[in-house]
């Protein structure tokens, strides 16, 4: 599968994500995601499950938002620095970052991981 961020279900699901939409970006993603082999298929779950966890997070559902980071990285880790023209290393780290705050605090202003189709 070659990624083309500029086009089609990928390019929508980066302009939800990018516009908070984390819902709709989710969608657009999955109807990739059910057509997709290995290994863009597990890659594309974890992208999913960030822009899942942030519609958690737009519901006030901390203990959805937390599962989903952690299974988002789970399956993202594995992957080399960039994969599918993401820097996969950029979005890890950001949910590390967010992993380790304190979820006792309001989280409902926190920036988003950071998904960029940048690396080449």
């Amino acid at each position: 599968m070659t990624f083309d961020w500029t086009q089609g279900s990928l390019a929508e699901g980066l302009r939800r994500y990018e516009a908070g939409e984390f819902f709709a970006a989710h969608e657009a993603w999955e109807s990739l995601w059910l057509e997709s082999q290995e290994p863009e298929k597990t890659f594309l779950q974890g992208l999913i499950q960030v822009t899942a966890a942030f519609h958690h997070l737009q519901r006030n559902n901390s203990l959805g938002t937390t599962r989903l980071l952690q299974g988002s990285l789970r399956r993202l880790e594995p992957y080399p620095a960039c994969f599918g023209g993401i820097s996969v290393i950029l979005l890890c780290n950001d949910i590390r970052e967010l992993q380790a705050l304190n979820s006792d605090e309001p989280a409902l202003g926190l920036a988003p991981p950071r998904i960029r189709p940048y690396c080449l």
